[in-house]
């Protein structure tokens, strides 16, 4: 009960502030009173908190919070079935969907040869990619981890800046290797990084290559051309994995060059093998407040649309 219930009822105080049922706590046992309908919503989050604690998770206000907004909303899939879908574990962090729509994402990635992922900032497009990633080389599925990014911010033109081609995309690179680093240890990253089993370069040094027995994300791929999209994608070797991630609302390509990541769906729709899945505010599993900026910016964007 305590595990239920948070420390000092936190948890009970999350859940009560969202209904209008009146919940009783006497001993193991939990009364509810209030309209029909709600008490068996409010008895189904018990029910699904518990399926997760009995799965070995932990509870948090994070996951108590999604859980009642699944619990309430239209999507057809329960709490306790996201939080038990676990990709990885390192250092006693266990790595998995937190949202409904991540959920569909990793499913997507487990069913389909190349898979899109579009959606805002915070919504683990890259990270649980990162992680479908790591699980696949642990087990063996793959045979390599292949990371790439466009380096829009030089332009990909990187033989002015100084140092090795690690030196000079570093920047641009950073966020993949952060990911990375909270998967595995340091010294296991470098250790296969100096085999080539991880392979972290700039899309400019795709060309040319057929990728097989691979894992291959490309990230940020708003700040891809349709050119350089299609380029990527015709990479696809036997035995090879791709997903691309991107945000429709921070393409940070030059005025008036087209972004290969808005037209790639309308090609691409139908395909056997292609999934593609939209993460919206919801997903984003950051600090609360970064939704409400990601509806904010959303709202203004679609005000200024209806004007125009």
């Amino acid at each position: 009960m305590v595990e239920l219930l948070g420390h000092q009822d936190q948890l009970l105080k999350i859940i009560e502030d969202k209904f209008n049922s009146t919940i009783l706590v006497r001993g193991n046992e939990i009364t509810i009173k209030g309209n029909a309908g709600e008490i068996e919503a409010v008895a189904t989050v018990f029910r699904e908190l518990l399926n997760v604690l009995s799965n070995g998770q932990h509870l948090t206000p994070q996951k108590v919070e999604h859980s009642v907004e699944l619990v309430l909303g239209d999507d057809q899939i329960s709490p306790s079935s996201i939080y038990s879908d676990i990709i990885i574990t390192h250092r006693r962090k266990a790595i998995g969907p937190k949202t409904a729509g991540q959920k569909e994402y990793i499913d997507a990635i487990r069913k389909s040869t190349v898979t899109f992922s579009i959606g805002p900032a915070g919504t683990g497009k890259t990270y649980l990619a990162m992680a479908m990633a790591v699980r696949a080389l642990k087990d063996k599925t793959i045979g390599r981890i292949i990371l790439t990014r466009p380096a829009v911010e030089a332009g990909e033109r990187l033989g002015y800046l100084p140092g090795d081609l690690y030196q000079k995309v570093d920047p641009y690179l950073r966020p993949l290797y952060d990911a990375l680093y909270d998967m595995m240890d340091a010294e296991q990253f470098q250790h296969l990084m100096e085999r080539g089993t991880i392979e972290v370069a700039p899309l400019a040094y795709m060309r040319g290559r057929t990728l097989n027995d691979s894992f291959i994300i490309l990230d940020e791929a708003q700040n891809t051309s349709p050119e350089q999209m299609k380029m990527f994608l015709t990479r696809l070797g036997f035995g090879s994995k791709v997903v691309v991630t991107g945000d429709a609302t921070q393409i940070d390509l030059p005025q008036g060059q087209h972004s290969g990541l808005l037209v790639i769906e309308k090609i691409l729709t139908g395909i056997d093998g292609i999934s593609f899945v939209h993460l919206t505010a919801r997903d984003v599993v950051r600090h609360k407040l970064v939704q409400r900026i990601v509806e904010a910016y959303k709202q203004h964007d679609d005000e200024r649309g209806s004007k125009k």
